[in-house]
């Protein structure tokens, strides 16, 4: 599922997350190594068109990660001090590169990124907020596809 459908089945959560991502540039994704340990890096998100696209250099551990194996969990940056105003997000999902050709084209077009580079889309496997309500209720909103939001609250 993409962004877009993500989008259409649970508006309210994708505005939050879309605008928890937006307030930051830089954000942490964590990728697959081939021993099968974690990588986190560093990494700017696009939401373009309906869809959730990561753009990394060509050679790039991350891009080699994904290339091998497409699980990714991206982490919204949490900002400065411990506000984190409208909670703290994450996606996880697979990431499909995109090959030279239109679509890459357009998007090249729009966005104008140094080049050469990899763009992976992303289809979508879990969408996570958490909050806490009056200072003492964790609030956790899980979605997965075919699933409405489910909503945890733990004091």
């Amino acid at each position: 599922m993409n962004w877009a459908a993500f989008t259409s089945a649970e508006p309210d959560l994708a505005a939050v997350v879309e605008q928890r991502f937006g307030a930051f540039r830089h954000h942490v994704l964590a990728t697959v190594r081939r021993d099968g340990a974690p990588r986190a890096s560093g990494l700017e998100a696009d939401f373009r068109g309906g869809e959730l696209w990561l753009g990394m250099m060509p050679g790039s551990m991350k891009a080699l990660d994904l290339l091998r194996d497409p699980r990714f969990e991206l982490h919204a940056n949490p900002g400065e001090g411990t506000g984190m105003g409208g909670g703290d997000v994450r996606i996880a999902g697979r990431a499909v590169e995109v090959a030279d050709g239109p679509v890459k084209s357009a998007y090249t077009e729009e966005v104008e990124p140094p080049q050469p580079f990899h763009l992976f889309r992303t289809e979508l496997t879990e969408v996570v907020r958490t909050t806490v309500e009056d200072d003492e209720v964790l609030v956790v909103q899980v979605w997965r596809p075919g699933a409405p939001v489910r909503t945890l609250r733990r004091r």
